[in-house]
């Protein structure tokens, strides 16, 4: 199967959340912005060696966006906002990707529980 992974989702197999463990054998789509947050965070923790690696390996499931999915993704992040949800840019852009490709969106954040097309898992 094949799942839009967010950067919580990235994050969760990284650290071997067993709760991720059956969507190690998944195909992973994600995009550069999600990996950007991901180095960022792996930097800062954990030094460049680690952020280099991570994003080294996981590069290769990045796919690219278009101005529409920008376009879509901020008015659904709008939308959210007025459900007092609060996404980020990447979240909003990744959730907007997924519903294009027809996959499922694979997150723990909270602010997508109940949000159709996701696969919401802690």
């Amino acid at each position: 199967m094949k799942y839009f992974f967010d950067t919580y989702a990235l994050f969760e197999i990284f650290f071997g959340n067993k709760n991720y463990l059956k969507y190690l054998g998944s195909e992973v789509v994600t995009t550069r912005l999600n990996l950007m947050e991901i180095y960022y965070h792996l930097l800062r923790d954990y030094g460049e060696a680690a952020a280099e690696k991570y994003y080294y390996e996981t590069i290769g499931y990045s796919t690219e966006f278009t101005d529409k999915d920008i376009k879509d993704a901020m008015k659904f992040r709008l939308k959210m906002k007025k459900k007092k949800k609060a996404l980020s840019y990447v979240d909003a852009l990744g959730y907007t990707i997924a519903n294009r490709m027809k996959i499922r969106f694979l997150t723990g954040d909270n602010a997508f529980e109940d949000v159709k097309n996701v696969e919401y898992v802690k």
